[in-house]
């Protein structure tokens, strides 16, 4: 059934929270959070504001539920699988999905009220590592430093004047010639040797981050498992004590 719409011409489809929240997403991924409101969510909808109240209570349910939806598209790991493979899948997935959701990277973890897509996806990441051998005391490790990097990473993406290697010389180019000779000798042997090569993509920087923090995750689970193996009848701690059985 169709529904009046700002002008009573009755030609849109019923209103729905699902409707609302797609919405207020596409308000957001336009221009952002500071261009959502109650008043811009139903100039997107085509109808009067006191309709979307119906189906959400306020701008800060509407977030909550954003939040959702964004976690509900980053790619579950799997536990049981190769843990490295799983973290470095969901890695990607999840900074794909902030440049599409830009608005969405300061927000992600800052939910009182987690929906289920957040509190699932939460869950499988913990599930993997633990799956892996991870003990929960590294694996707090383990998550906090992937999400720290994926976070930042996004941000810096997020904030950087070029898009895509194409528009690399486009930036870089005038700045550069608006420096004397001479001047920034470390930054112009940078740009001209590297930045400025054909081929070269930012987001290669995010693969080489990433392998980084898994090689040391590696090499912490591998010392953390030899500390906790039996020894002369005693077992270490997790932090490498031995202790009594």
């Amino acid at each position: 059934m169709a529904e009046p719409d700002a002008e009573g011409n009755g030609r849109r489809p019923r209103l729905s929270r699902e409707r609302v929240l797609q919405g207020a997403l596409s308000v957001a991924d336009t221009g952002g959070l500071a261009s959502l409101t109650i008043r811009s969510l139903a100039e997107e909808l085509g109808v009067k504001p006191m309709s979307v109240y119906y189906h959400v209570a306020n701008k800060d349910e509407i977030l909550a539920a954003l939040v959702d939806i964004v976690f509900g598209e980053i790619q579950l790991p799997v536990p049981g699988r190769d843990w490295r493979a799983e973290m470095r899948t969901r890695a990607h997935s999840a900074r794909e999905v902030l440049a599409r959701h830009r608005w969405a990277i300061g927000l992600l973890e800052s939910r009182s009220n987690p929906g289920p897509a957040n509190l699932r996806h939460h869950d499988r990441v913990i599930a993997t590592l633990r799956a892996a051998g991870f003990s929960p005391e590294l694996t707090a490790h383990a998550y906090a430093l992937i999400d720290s990097y994926v976070y930042g990473f996004a941000l810096q993406e997020a904030a950087l004047p070029f898009k895509g290697p194409e528009s690399v010389g486009d930036v870089a180019e005038p700045i550069m010639r608006r420096m004397s000779e001479g001047e920034y000798p470390h930054l112009v042997e940078m740009a001209t040797s590297y930045y400025l090569q054909p081929g070269y993509d930012f987001a290669d920087e995010f693969r080489f981050g990433l392998d980084l923090i898994l090689d040391g995750l590696e090499r912490a689970l591998t010392l953390d498992r030899s500390s906790s193996s039996p020894s002369d009848g005693r077992r270490a701690s997790s932090h490498g004590r031995s202790v009594p059985r």
